[in-house]
């Protein structure tokens, strides 16, 4: 059985290191500085950091990044390999599809959708898809 670390250190190019501890619901990680319920689940190779808020019920697939001060909301679920850029809102019940990349400051509304491969520029609102119906006659 392959045993994953329950605290990892990255150093980037200028010799800072940051730290994070493995969230034991899905085996990824996140920064001591960061609050990730422990309902949510983040899968191995998702990284959280630090300020960022992950809420009950909410998915963080992986090798997901959800970036500086980024909060996701209840049940909301976030795709294999996506960014979640610095400051981003993803809204109770969104859905965010895989390897999207979405820029700093972008909200996702609850329940919005944001579609595999899709990239969404910083400073962005996403809002749901509005539904039309026809009209009674």
């Amino acid at each position: 059985m392959r045993r994953i670390p329950r605290k990892v250190e990255v150093e980037d190019e200028f010799g800072h290191v940051t730290r994070y501890v493995r969230h034991d619901n899905g085996e990824g990680y996140a920064s001591p500085r960061a609050s990730v319920h422990v309902d949510a689940v983040v899968e191995p190779g998702a990284y959280v950091e630090e300020g960022a808020h992950v809420a009950a019920r909410a998915r963080v697939g992986r090798y997901s990044w959800i970036d500086v001060d980024a909060v996701v909301g209840s049940g909301a679920s976030i795709g294999a390999g996506v960014h979640v850029g610095r400051r981003g809102h993803v809204g109770a019940g969104a859905r965010i599809g895989a390897h999207a990349r979405l820029g700093h400051d972008v909200h996702v509304a609850p329940g919005a959708v944001v579609e595999p491969d899709e990239i969404v520029p910083s400073g962005t609102e996403v809002l749901p898809a509005v539904r039309r119906t026809a009209a009674a006659a």
